[in-house]
């Protein structure tokens, strides 16, 4: 339950922090931070854990407050001190109102306190006053309409000036390449382009298009030229991945999602993709598409050696590198005391088997034994098999998991289950990895052979 409750502190955060990231760029001026405040607190969201689909401007100020003051952590829901007590209206009182104004806003607040009251929620007799009611919708941006006067969107074009102001990413299907010596497979490429300067931070083709390719390409893309402030995605499944919303918090990138069936926005990276089908994919030999490996040597010898040197119109027939040699004095790029790897590792959450092991994608872990039968989390690189996979539980770094030799197993002297027990009471669970086994086994006290390794 605690873990539940802590998951879903992180998605609230998250969905705070992708609200307010539209209001931190420090170029809006006043006039523009209020219209896009409007714009948050007309629209209609996905809020995580609760029914409602409003957000009021107070709250959202709070929230920019808080994160300015404190970070990211700030943004996670904090315990309300007045939990347990009795309040004006009663918490199943207070969401039925909210959802009834939001099915049928026209709706005026006394036909919707008679409809509660049909519904038995509050006594025939019982008076709700008008005044808690409309505070009650007026906190949760429920009394203002949004524009519906069925004018079309306005759409104009936009360009950023400086350097890592705003980047854009998107997926493209590549050629067919031979994997691991056998049949040909589908490639996607994988690429992050710059609006200011039309430079490309880094692309690269895979084999999918899940967060196990995408993620260590973005981080690829960060170490060559920058952190940017603003990321605009699309609604992939890999951009929507709750570990690539925490990367992006994390580093203070303020992700933007495409509106569903409205790809106009993405106009400059679509047209980096058709210059790259009409400059590169057509001329690749079978020499190129040999593996996936030679594919990327000759993608980026292109995007280094030809599309960077060629003077582009929507530049004023500059090179993307020329306009990058004049506005990227303000990147901002990875502090040398932060950890990057860490920062992108995947977790899969585990429960600690009675042999004191663990599965990961088909492969056995040993972890300590104090750990038998609690819930941990285990932090790895997919990109890297052999690596070391974290164990971490209640928040805190154990130690590292270790491949299960079954073989060496044999000659592992056990501890019993009284002695386990007493040393679990003497020792605290971060203490250094215990070598010894919950089960019974052919070889114990008695083996010849036994012995500690």
């Amino acid at each position: 339950m605690s873990e539940e409750r802590d998951d879903l502190s992180e998605r609230v955060a998250l969905f705070r922090h992708r609200l307010i990231a539209r209001l931190l760029p420090q170029e809006l001026t006043p006039g523009q931070r209020q219209r896009e405040i409007a714009r948050i607190v007309a629209g209609e969201h996905q809020i995580p854990g609760t029914m409602r689909t409003r957000v009021a401007e107070s709250t959202l100020r709070d929230w920019l407050r808080d994160y300015r003051a404190s970070g990211f952590e700030a943004l996670k829901p904090k315990k309300r001190i007045d939990a347990g007590h009795p309040r004006a209206l009663l918490p199943e009182v207070a969401e039925r109102l909210l959802q009834i104004k939001e099915q049928e806003p026209d709706l005026s607040i006394r036909l919707i306190t008679d409809q509660i009251r049909k519904e038995g929620l509050i006594g025939t007799e019982q008076y709700l006053p008008v005044s808690t009611v409309h505070r009650l919708f007026k906190q949760h941006g429920l009394m203002s309409r949004a524009n519906a006067n069925g004018m079309s969107e306005d759409r104009r074009r936009f360009a950023y000036q400086q350097a890592g102001q705003l980047w854009m990413s998107d997926v493209m299907h590549g050629p067919s390449v031979i994997q691991a010596g056998r049949r040909k497979h589908k490639t996607y490429l994988i690429a992050f382009l710059d609006d200011a300067t039309r430079v490309i931070p880094h692309a690269e083709f895979a084999f999918s298009e899940n967060n196990r390719a995408f993620l260590p390409i973005f981080k690829r893309a960060l170490i060559r030229r920058g952190i940017p402030e603003r990321l605009f995605v699309d609604n992939g499944a890999n951009y929507r991945s709750h570990q690539f919303a925490v990367v992006c918090a994390k580093l203070g990138v303020a992700l933007i999602h495409a509106r569903p069936f409205q790809p106009q926005g993405k106009g400059k990276i679509e047209r980096f993709f058709r210059t790259c089908r009409a400059q590169l994919i057509t001329r690749l030999t079978d020499q190129d598409t040999a593996n996936l490996a030679a594919l990327n040597r000759r993608l980026a010898g292109w995007i280094e050696g030809e599309y960077h040197h060629c003077p582009h119109r929507g530049l004023a027939q500059q090179t993307p590198l020329e306009r990058w040699a004049q506005v990227s004095d303000g990147l901002r790029y990875p502090n040398v005391e932060m950890d990057l790897d860490d920062l992108f590792l995947f977790e899969e959450q585990r429960t600690v088997q009675n042999d004191r092991t663990v599965s990961l994608h088909g492969r056995l872990f040993e972890v300590d034994a104090s750990l038998v039968g609690q819930r941990v989390t285990l932090r790895y690189d997919p990109s890297r098999p052999d690596a070391p996979v974290q164990v971490v539980h209640q928040g805190q770094v154990i130690a590292q998991a270790r491949q299960v030799d079954l073989y060496a197993n044999c000659f592992v002297k056990r501890q019993r289950r009284g002695t386990l027990h007493a040393d679990r009471q003497a020792k605290p669970p971060a203490s250094s990895l215990s070598m010894t086994a919950l089960d019974s086994h052919p070889h114990d006290d008695d083996n010849p052979q036994g012995g500690d390794r």
